[in-house]
């Protein structure tokens, strides 16, 4: 099978499944919010805030590390393996340790009630279950499999929406809605055994000392961005709830989880071209600069049009999806929107950072926009409350995002400036013509609005050929 037709199959599989399983998380985020309504949905999103922070502690990179060795040798997969299993457990303990000290300062303090903490507890118990279903779609993601870790992703959605309805129709609390969370990760981990122990072999636990430390030493750059991305999307949601009222995090968190649902696309396609990009670095300069070069482009593309329209349309959207209970969370989806475009821009040079062993670079980047996005939200939560969160992410996103263009460029992988230039003002014109159209036609049913703007963008697109030859002929490729 031929590089393009295998990255299309992995782009195409991830990224359905990824399609299906995002539109259950649509439904369960509106459900839950909708029914928990702001304090609640608050309590709930300080808890997952403190996971999804801590829980990246408990990979510390060993994930990129595992596939991009692996994407280069498979012999190695046993080795990597069965080392990362102990290796992991041992971090994710570590972590929920870190997570109980942590909430338990909180509570001591005052910031955090009773039922806050428990509901913290039990959201860091899919750190431990986690670490075997991370490992093995590792694994798979190196050998460009990633048909079979999306089983287990639809499987999850499938429960997670499921679940969340049953919990709405008999009336359960909070608690409730924790203890599904668990669930769901016990179900991923019994499904993704199954489907390892089919395709592969369970791998047999070893442990090598010697190993243990290369590996930690050279997953610790993965690691840190990591750790530096999760403080900085995290973060400013338990500043949040230690200066504001649980209702504050729950409008701030509705706007946030619809950004993120948004940024599936630039990581379904991560998954199957980082393993790629990796291999053809050592055979092939010139495929690593056009996949980056065309994956640079596609991200702006779709993220442009996104921006522009989810910030005219930012009230239809949140009073459809969350109710007027939220409309205080418009504003800050009209900000933190553009902060996805930027992640979109910046994920292509991200990717080749990583798949050409200059990930120290992200890593250095990443830690000074830590520092500074702690500082903003200090300074600008306490005085514009969300609005002032939200601000913060988008100003770190565009340091972040303009630090690695800067990186690549001076490592010698910049895109050149006039084809940049040149593909920009395409997508600019494209996107103004829809614009003119959304704001005119507004008060439209907004799923009609959404597909006829799209469809006018994507004609205005060709009319200006924002898509050209080599494009048409990496599309046939992929078909």
């Amino acid at each position: 099978m031929s590089t393009t037709r295998r990255i299309a199959k992995n782009t195409s599989v991830f990224f359905l499944a990824n399609i299906i399983n995002y539109i259950f998380l649509f439904f369960t985020t509106m459900y839950t919010a909708r029914y928990l309504g702001p304090g609640g949905y608050g309590i709930l999103s300080i808890a997952l805030a403190f996971s999804g922070m801590f829980g990246v502690l408990a990979d510390l990179g060993l994930g990129l590390l595992t596939t991009r060795e692996i994407a280069k040798d498979r012999f190695l997969t046993s080795k990597y393996v069965g080392n990362t299993i102990i290796i992991r457990l041992i971090l994710a303990l570590l972590t929920v340790g870190i997570i109980i000290l942590i909430a338990n300062l909180g509570a001591y303090l005052g910031k955090y009630t009773q039922e806050t903490i428990n509901i913290i507890y039990i959201l860091s118990l899919p750190i431990i279950i986690g670490v075997f279903p991370g490992i093995f779609t590792s694994v798979f993601q190196a050998y460009e499999k990633m048909e079979y870790p999306s089983i287990n992703l639809i499987l999850s959605g499938v429960i997670f929406l499921g679940g969340t309805l049953y919990l709405i129709s008999d009336e359960f609390g909070v608690l409730a809605f924790a203890l599904l969370n668990v669930f769901v990760s016990v179900v991923s981990l019994v499904c993704s055994i199954l489907i390892y122990s089919w395709k592969l072999s369970l791998p047999k636990i070893k442990i090598d000392l010697d190993f243990w430390k290369y590996s930690i030493k050279e997953a610790l750059p993965f690691g840190l961005t990591n750790i530096s991305g999760m403080i900085y999307t995290y973060l400013d949601s338990i500043i949040l709830s230690a200066l504001q009222p649980t209702e504050v995090v729950g409008w701030y968190s509705a706007a946030y989880k619809l950004m993120l649902i948004l940024l599936f696309i630039p990581n379904a396609v991560n998954v199957a071209i980082f393993p790629v990009m990796s291999r053809v670095y050592v055979c092939s300069k010139e495929s690593l600069k056009l996949m980056y070069e065309r994956y640079f482009k596609l991200m702006i593309i779709i993220g442009l049009p996104i921006g522009i329209g989810t910030t005219l349309l930012a009230e239809k959207i949140i009073l459809l999806i969350f109710g007027p209970n939220y409309l205080n969370s418009v504003i800050a989806l009209q900000i933190l929107i553009w902060t996805m475009v930027l992640s979109f821009a910046g994920a292509s040079f991200v990717q080749l950072l990583q798949a050409t062993n200059k990930q120290l670079i992200i890593t250095k980047i990443s830690g000074i926009c830590v520092i500074v996005n702690i500082m903003l939200n200090l300074v600008l939560i306490p005085k514009f409350s969300y609005v002032g969160a939200s601000f913060a992410t988008l100003i770190t996103e565009i340091i972040l995002v303009g630090y690695i263009f800067l990186a690549t460029y001076k490592i010698g992988y910049g895109i050149p400036y006039k084809l940049v230039i040149k593909d920009l003002s395409k997508v600019l014109f494209a996107t103004l013509i829809m614009s003119i159209f959304v704001w005119y036609f507004k008060s439209l049913n907004l799923f009609l609005l959404i597909i006829m703007a799209t469809l006018f963008y994507f004609i205005s697109l060709y009319i200006v050929r924002g898509i050209d030859k080599v494009d048409i002929m990496l599309l046939k490729q992929l078909w």
